[in-house]
């Protein structure tokens, strides 16, 4: 889908221009040494933007220092700062980064004064030359829209017009829009809509693309390739981010594997097909595990998704330390199979997670916390469990998760179940024991 042309400092996203890959920090922002250092690994591995949270008023010479510092060095990676519910802390860095991402109707709870507020940024941005995201996730909509449409991907990409109008009628074209969510299928149909909603206005804006919260592991980047792909794969996305909760470098090769894929630089490993009815038989020979983890997910995410196909079979062989292993004996064919059907919310073989990336905001250890929930809680079914990094985040964006862990700062963990917090203020040395008590008690 031909879109608008956007420039992001030295980057245009859109425009029929290859896919941008992008991630985002997850050090202290006001920790300019640590932030600088992270970008720097970043670009080097191949980030093209590269994000950093802005949290309030004070981290705004921070993400200005670090910004300085990089081009100073001669990397002139794109800097968004990324925004939760101040309109003032948008304004005031608007001037200093490449684009801002936020969600204007988190601006306020009246929606009239949150309109107020995104007007006022639209002409700072644009004073500026700065770019934005207007980023919309599942379970953080507000309730000016979820009363009208419900919780739903209907919502979301209505939500998503209101502003895409206001920045229509202010002459503000700088513009990207994301509309993601943990729940893939939730993910595609959103952005679906979005899409045909925009062509029907005739005024088609960039979308950046992407699962939040998809976890870590297999898990998160097979999550993170069955939606991504599924939209790519019709021509929907102009940039993305793998969201894993992981060090934040590790998101690139996956990003960039996509973005290769679907601009034709790069070819799935797949050599032979066969269909039996709706089940699939898939041969391939793979040079290596990740690159068959990869390729499948694209070959097959959508299809499952959209349920054009119930069961894939996975035969042939990868190389392993040099060494060419069966996918079938060595029972990486079954394991990719459930994960794929989990992926694709169409079978689930173990508990479904929901975990946040990391962001300046986190005050734990929260891939190892992650890890140890993982660890306890892997015998359950039938359960999804959110593991998020704050509560700016957690208890809106873990919207399907059956129950929530949701750092509060200081060690101290709250517990939902649903959107309600059940324990409070628990130290982090206790929480996971508390979760798996709930749980098991109910």
């Amino acid at each position: 889908m031909k879109t608008l042309e956007v420039k992001c400092g030295n980057v245009t996203i859109g425009g029929g221009h290859p896919v941008v890959v992008q991630t985002m920090c997850n050090t202290h922002t006001d920790d300019v040494e640590a932030t600088f250092r992270q970008c720097v690994r970043m670009a080097e591995a191949g980030a093209e933007i590269i994000r950093i949270t802005v949290p309030g008023p004070r981290e705004v010479p921070a993400i200005a220092e670090v910004r300085e510092r990089l081009r100073s060095e001669g990397i002139d990676a794109p800097i968004v700062a990324d925004i939760h519910f101040s309109s003032a802390t948008a304004i005031a860095v608007a001037p200093v980064v490449d684009k801002v991402r936020i969600n204007p109707g988190n601006f306020h709870r009246d929606h009239g004064q949150a309109r107020q507020e995104f007007a006022r940024l639209l002409e700072v941005c644009k004073e500026h030359g700065t770019a934005i995201r207007i980023g919309l996730n599942h379970g953080s909509l507000g309730t000016y829209i979820t009363e009208k449409y419900g919780n739903t991907p209907f919502a979301m990409a209505k939500a998503a017009m209101e502003w895409v109008e206001m920045c229509i009628d202010a002459d503000f074209m700088q513009t990207v829009v994301s509309l993601k969510a943990s729940n893939t299928s939730v993910m595609v149909e959103a952005y679906r809509l979005l899409a045909g909603m925009m062509q029907e206005r005739g005024v088609v804006f960039p979308m950046h693309v992407g699962v939040t919260e998809a976890g870590n592991g297999d898990s998160g980047r097979i999550k993170s390739c069955v939606g991504i792909s599924s939209l790519l794969s019709e021509g929907l996305g102009d940039t993305v981010r793998v969201s894993l909760t992981e060090d934040p470098v590790n998101e690139i090769p996956v990003g960039r594997y996509l973005s290769d894929r679907y601009g034709g630089r790069t070819a799935s490993s797949m050599v032979r097909l066969g269909l039996n009815g709706r089940t699939a038989v898939a041969e391939y020979h793979a040079p290596s595990r990740e690159k068959l983890l990869l390729d499948a997910s694209c070959d097959f995410g959508k299809r499952l998704l959209d349920k054009e196909l119930d069961e894939v079979t996975f035969t042939g062989t990868f190389l392993q330390d040099g060494k060419e292993v069966s996918v079938e004996e060595s029972g990486f064919g079954a394991y990719l199979s459930d994960e794929l059907m989990q992926a694709a919310r169409r079978r689930f073989y173990k508990p479904e997670y929901i975990a946040c990336p990391g962001c300046g905001r986190t005050m734990y250890d929260l891939q190892g916390a992650f890890e140890e929930v993982k660890r306890r809680t892997s015998h359950l079914h039938d359960v999804v469990i959110a593991v998020m990094g704050c509560i700016v985040n957690g208890p809106g964006e873990m919207a399907d998760a059956d129950w929530g862990y949701v750092g509060e700062g200081n060690h101290k963990v709250s517990i939902y179940h649903g959107k309600e917090p059940v324990l409070r203020h628990v130290p982090d040395t206790e929480a996971v024991d508390r979760l798996l008590e709930l749980i098991e008690g109910r």
